[in-house]
């Protein structure tokens, strides 16, 4: 994207963000590419990263799934539990900040709606209370067994030794604690009727009651892409200025839409270069 091109839409959303009360960051697996993430766009990223998975020609939807648990739960908690190893040991890269810092002065501050299951917003200092995880989190458990219904627990003991070149979990399965089985991720998969959402659900509450009280909402999209496009979807819903900052899937949803066809961190390094 060009200087004249980017100039235009930079000097709209500067503006917008001045006049706002209230920023939505709506992010999805593109916010943490720069931060050395993997976006598992198609099988040829999967397979790159888990070779294992390649040999076995699984791909996302199959791995990603609660038959995954069911069919071969070490290879689908080697291909999780060394998700959870990555998230945990990676540091967010600078733009989390910097949108914390742009929303800062806004009467309303900063509400993120995100696909990422990863937890990189907590862990750059968003609080909780102000993060949607519409697909829920790694760092959460819940029982694998339909039958049992002891909630959502958080995956902080559960420390997994994978074999990396086989995708396998060597250490013990978490377990359940109230029927002992096995834990999965509380995370929403492919085919998945068993995933439980209540913190998800408590969390659009706590949305809902934000964007009711917001007059002059500022949307940043960030990283969202159009395979599975929830994210997309409830930005472009909400109203107000929509700024969409994406190198790839850069289309403009309405006439009066900003768009940035830059990564996620040149995208938010530029617009708090004017506005900080």
């Amino acid at each position: 994207m060009n200087h004249s091109a980017i100039d235009a839409p930079l000097a709209h959303a500067v503006a917008a963000l001045k006049e706002a009360d209230g920023l939505l960051v709506t992010a999805g697996a593109g916010m943490g590419v720069d931060s050395g993430l993997p976006d598992f766009r198609g099988n040829a990223g999967l397979w790159a990263a888990y070779p294992a998975l390649g040999r076995a020609r699984l791909d996302f939807t199959r791995i990603a799934n609660p038959a995954a648990f069911l069919a071969n739960p070490r290879l689908a908690w080697g291909f999780y539990g060394h998700r959870l190893k990555l998230y945990r040991e990676t540091r967010p890269h600078e733009g989390f900040e910097l949108l914390q810092r742009i929303a800062a002065p806004l009467a309303h501050g900063l509400f993120v709606f995100t696909s990422n299951v990863d937890g990189q917003f907590q862990k750059a200092g968003v609080p909780e209370a102000c993060i949607l995880e519409c697909h829920g989190s790694i760092h959460h458990l819940q029982c694998l067994s339909s039958a049992c219904r002891s909630g959502i627990w958080p995956a902080a003991g559960f420390v997994p030794v994978v074999d990396e070149a086989e995708c396998l979990l060597r250490n013990t399965f978490p377990p359940c604690p109230a029927c002992g089985g096995i834990a999965r991720p509380n995370i929403l998969m492919f085919d998945d009727w068993n995933w439980r959402e209540d913190r998800t659900r408590q969390q659009r509450q706590r949305l809902d009651d934000w964007l009711a009280r917001v007059r002059r909402p500022v949307v940043i999209e960030v990283g969202a892409g159009i395979a599975i496009p929830t994210v997309r979807h409830f930005g472009e819903r909400v109203g107000g200025t929509f700024i969409r900052i994406n190198p790839r899937d850069a289309q403009r949803p309405r006439q009066d839409a900003l768009v940035l066809e830059l990564g996620a961190l040149d995208g938010i390094r530029r617009l708090a270069e004017r506005l900080l």
